[in-house]
């Protein structure tokens, strides 16, 4: 099973969201979590890619205008992704990931 961790902006962030906003995040993080824990790329919904001019930093759409940001962290189960969670809120977070 992926693990996950949270930076203090991203809680900040999500505590932000609408309640709309949170129910539509946490779809879109059920199939992110079916993706890694079935070992395939992520589906094309999502749009996960790589944030331009931030190695190592990734984003994935979950509405229109969401968007969350997203590192690999260290693993904390051996053979499983650790996913720690940076920013989430509107197209523009990917500016400042």
């Amino acid at each position: 099973m992926p693990t996950y961790g949270e930076t203090n902006r991203f809680k900040k962030d999500h505590a932000a969201l609408s309640t709309e906003g949170r129910k539509r995040f946490k779809a879109a993080v059920k199939k992110f979590v079916e993706d890694l824990k079935a070992k395939r790329p992520f589906r094309k919904g999502l749009r996960v890619k790589g944030v331009q001019g931030a190695d190592g930093i990734f984003e994935m759409t979950w509405a229109g205008d969401g968007r969350a940001t997203f590192e690999y962290g260290d693993e904390q189960i051996s053979g499983e992704p650790h996913i720690v969670w940076r920013r989430v809120g509107t197209h523009d977070v990917p500016g400042n990931p």
